[in-house]
């Protein structure tokens, strides 16, 4: 399979993250690569745990969870095989399969699936040792940078820069959900200039779209985002996923937000005729005799827009009249003297 190419791809590449709210079922995990390719995602992910290899086990927990994450990821995780049917799945119907591996084993592992690429989750983001060997993998890497300082993130970035075949920071606050004004998305302005070598996308944990949106407009080349078949289905991702009809609408907004980001002030085709009777011309506001000469008093300036333009009335003001002119007529050029 070919690699992701985030770099030369002319849209922003719009990422479906299926994350763990599947609960461990293949129905829905399947449904969701169905519904993503339905909205319109470039890409549906899913995530690769090996709970032992990531973490122990009596890891302290955040308020997202109601549980120890090691017990929900021992009942909830996907196997390989399941990793296997659904990239097969996702190739059936034309949407690409990305996966997050959350440990170096993970990682080697998905590399029997031949991956097009590697999604990193913030909490990997200064895991520098396993970084490195996962880039010598030869896959592009997407890196989320939640909880991260710019230190940690020019750490890493020096680290992977070349090392990777390509890479990609994503803008990112870890927090489920999150509160606006930590979300900072002039963030990804800075992050365009300090890392020059990387693509920079945003991940989004807020419960709505319009800060995917505003990322899109501030240059954002990937954006992902949590979904889920039924917000009513518990997990630790319920409350900062959207279900499938807000993804419709997330990619038909960012695609129109993306036909909008031209930067070339014209005047296009379709607002000629609009322009011919909106602008104003110079006319005659009372009659005017042969020899009188123009003022304010008998000229003004009336739609339409046919005429003498009107940012020519200070110019004729004081010259004379060739012709005898009606009330309410467009001035001409062969009715100056």
């Amino acid at each position: 399979m070919n690699n992701i190419d985030f770099v030369n791809n002319k849209n922003c590449l719009i990422i479906a993250e299926a994350c763990d709210n599947h609960m461990g079922c293949m129905d829905t995990a399947i449904e969701m690569c169905n519904q993503s390719k339905l909205a319109g995602a470039d890409i549906v992910k899913f995530q690769h745990h090996l709970a032992d290899e990531e973490m122990l086990e009596n890891s302290p927990m955040s308020d997202n969870f109601e549980e120890p994450l090691y017990d929900f990821l021992k009942r909830n995780a996907l196997s390989l095989d399941d990793h296997k049917k659904l990239k097969k799945h996702c190739e059936s119907i034309g949407i690409t399969y990305l996966c997050t591996p959350f440990s170096y084993k993970a990682a080697l592992e998905l590399m029997e699936l031949d991956v097009p690429g590697f999604k990193i989750g913030s909490g990997e983001m200064t895991d520098i040792p396993s970084l490195i060997k996962i880039a010598e993998l030869g896959k592009p890497m997407i890196l989320s940078t939640g909880m991260s300082t710019l230190d940690e993130i020019d750490e890493t970035y020096n680290a992977l820069k070349d090392r990777c075949v390509s890479l990609a920071f994503m803008n990112c606050v870890s927090e489920y959900p999150p509160v606006y004004e930590d979300i900072n998305l002039n963030v990804i302005n800075i992050m365009k200039e300090r890392y020059s070598e990387a693509t920079i996308g945003h991940s989004d944990h807020t419960p709505d779209l319009y800060t995917c949106f505003a990322a899109v407009a501030l240059g954002a080349k990937l954006i992902e985002k949590h979904v889920i078949l039924d917000k009513k289905t518990p997990g630790p991702d319920q409350s900062v996923s959207i279900d499938f009809m807000e993804l419709r609408t997330l990619v038909d907004g960012i695609r129109k937000i993306e036909l909008s980001s031209g930067s070339e002030k014209s005047v296009h085709a379709k607002e000629k005729q609009i322009r011919e009777w909106a602008f104003r011309s110079i006319v005659s506001i009372k009659d005017i005799k042969s020899g009188e000469n123009f003022s304010e008093e008998n000229l003004w300036t009336k739609r339409p827009g046919t005429g003498i333009p009107s940012a020519e009335l200070p110019n004729i003001i004081g010259k004379v009249a060739k012709n005898d002119i009606k009330a309410n007529t467009l001035l001409k050029e062969e009715d100056i003297a």
